[in-house]
């Protein structure tokens, strides 16, 4: 426990404390009071008011428009079931650039809707609503399907029989049940558009501002350290907030529930009710999830291969390399990352999953989630700060910018294997210590058998999360040596025709690598449930 617990106190803990401290330190003394005049500047508030406004109708919107889906799955069972669940999980893994390009490719300036209609959507919130509904609707519909398939249909089917109406069987027997898995999708929506980044800097455009985008603009734009300071510490109360009501309802859910077999519980659909609901949902499906993505490939391929042969050409001025060169790079740095991930998760959750595991080891579990929510702008800045002087100066190192990555997956890699290791029979690894095996070897011949699909799922996560990551990079990554979503960022900001195209045919390029590790990771999932 000891390497996890020293990697994330280096490489999160230390960097968000030396820019909080660079912000609400002057002169050997602490100014806490700047903390109430920033909350009190009308701005701000406005900055807080609309991100927790977002939140909760970005939240509200993915379960109207996902619990009709996770009813689908779990209940019906029809031709391409398997693959539909596939593209309804892909944009999930999609980088939150890609959405936005995505977005901005249907909805913006020269899009779909301003060619068929005139209409545009872009610096509109319906436009950041829509993104983060396509960005989150697997996460209710594999949160919530994933329980309800694993329901006994029997209790809802034995009240329809004491003559409960199909709506008073759902609310009294079906929906207490669903509450707690109901409740931990809509917490992780809240939190992921919460602390939303790249879709609102994307979308957003100068009206609408997040927390996290105004951490960004403080820090990178008006040089404003002592604002970004205050921001942060209230962002890292509510993300903190947050997760602790998430874990409160994951334990609810894990222990109040008696559950079956899911392969058991899906039936043909029957009925025009059934077959009219499956029919909404692939509406639903095609519109909402492959019609963005689509829009995107055909606007990268307007005029032919024109805009992707452009990619190897350099500049000179934004690009010091050919923006080519950002699919190796993001590539190598996704790879290392991977690595330093699976690593640091596989560590933290082995040693979460032993028994005798003190009250202090299982607090670290929550801790393990907070690079989920805090800002990704800050932990970037912070490197900078932090890690600017010897032993550890790193600002010139390839390096920084896969720790950074890392310290995003590795959370990821723990959700992943610490169920499959609590399932390892202790007697097990008891009855070959006994046989004289020694730790590394139990580890080999018991545990890893064991648990080698789940390493590979968790380290194709931590793969597409490192590949995708954006608020941390963009500040660290060098000019000779951007990341995919930096380079995709760069090119949008730039006017003209041919770095519109060209952000289109890098995004097309980074969403097709997402894809295809998302298609992997079904192939190797451990288990049937559907569930993250």
């Amino acid at each position: 426990m000891a390497v996890p617990v020293a990697f994330f106190a280096v490489f999160f803990a230390w960097p968000v404390a030396a820019i909080v401290t660079r912000g609400l330190k002057a002169d050997g003394a602490w100014r806490f009071g700047r903390i109430a005049d920033v909350v009190g500047q009308s701005d701000i508030r406005h900055v807080l008011w609309f991100t927790t406004w977002q939140a909760l109708a970005s939240t509200a919107l993915t379960l109207l428009v996902a619990l009709p889906a996770a009813y689908v799955f779990a209940r019906l069972d029809f031709p391409g079931k398997q693959v539909l669940r596939a593209v309804v999980t892909v944009p999930f893994v999609l980088p939150t650039v890609v959405v936005g390009t995505a977005f901005l490719a249907l909805v913006g300036r020269g899009g779909l809707l301003d060619e068929l209609w005139g209409v545009r959507l872009d610096t509109t919130v319906w436009a950041i609503l829509l993104a983060h509904v396509f960005f989150n609707y697997a996460v209710v519909v594999r949160t919530v399907g994933g329980l309800w398939a694993q329901l006994d249909p029997r209790q809802e089917e034995a009240a329809r029989m004491l003559g409960v109406s199909p709506l008073g069987a759902w609310r009294k027997v079906t929906l207490p049940a669903l509450a707690p898995a109901v409740a931990a999708a809509a917490l992780m929506v809240f939190l992921f558009t919460f602390t939303s980044f790249g879709v609102v800097q994307i979308l957003g455009g100068p009206t609408f501002s997040t927390l996290e985008v105004e951490i960004y603009r403080q820090t990178s734009e008006i040089f404003d350290l002592s604002t970004a300071a205050v921001l942060t510490i209230v962002q890292f109360v509510a993300v903190g907030a947050i997760l602790a009501v998430h874990a409160w309802t994951v334990r609810r859910r894990e222990s109040a529930l008696r559950l079956v077999d899911p392969s058991v519980t899906a039936r043909r659909p029957r009925g025009a009710g059934q077959w009219a609901l499956l029919g909404g949902v692939l509406a639903t499906v095609a519109v909402l999830l492959v019609l963005p993505p689509a829009v995107l490939v055909r606007r990268s391929f307007d005029g032919g291969f024109g805009y992707y042969r452009a990619l190897g050409d350099a500049d000179g001025g934004t690009f010091l390399v050919a923006p080519v060169q950002s699919v190796v790079t993001s590539l190598e740095y996704a790879v290392a990352a991977t690595a330093i991930a699976v690593v640091i998760g596989g560590l933290a959750a082995a040693a979460l999953a032993r028994r005798d595991a003190g009250r202090l080891v299982r607090g670290f579990d929550a801790l393990l989630m907070l690079p989920l929510g805090v800002s990704a702008v800050t932990v970037g800045f912070g490197f900078l700060i932090a890690l600017d002087k010897p032993p550890l100066d790193l600002r010139q190192s390839w390096i920084l910018v896969p720790l950074a990555q890392a310290l995003v997956g590795a959370p990821f890699v723990v959700r992943t294997m610490l169920p499959v290791l609590r399932a390892v029979d202790g007697r097990l690894r008891e009855a070959a210590a006994v046989l004289g095996a020694s730790p590394w070897q139990v580890w080999r011949e018991v545990d890893l058998p064991m648990v080698r699909r789940a390493l590979l799922v968790a380290a194709g996560f931590a793969f597409a999360v490192s590949l995708g990551e954006f608020g941390a990079t963009v500040f660290i990554a060098r000019p000779d040596n951007p990341t995919l979503p930096v380079a995709v960022a760069r090119l949008l900001s730039r006017p003209g025709d041919l770095n519109y195209g060209q952000a289109m045919a890098l995004s097309t390029i980074l969403m097709v690598v997402c894809a295809v590790a998302l298609l992997v990771l079904e192939r190797l999932r451990t288990d049937r449930t559907g569930e993250f």
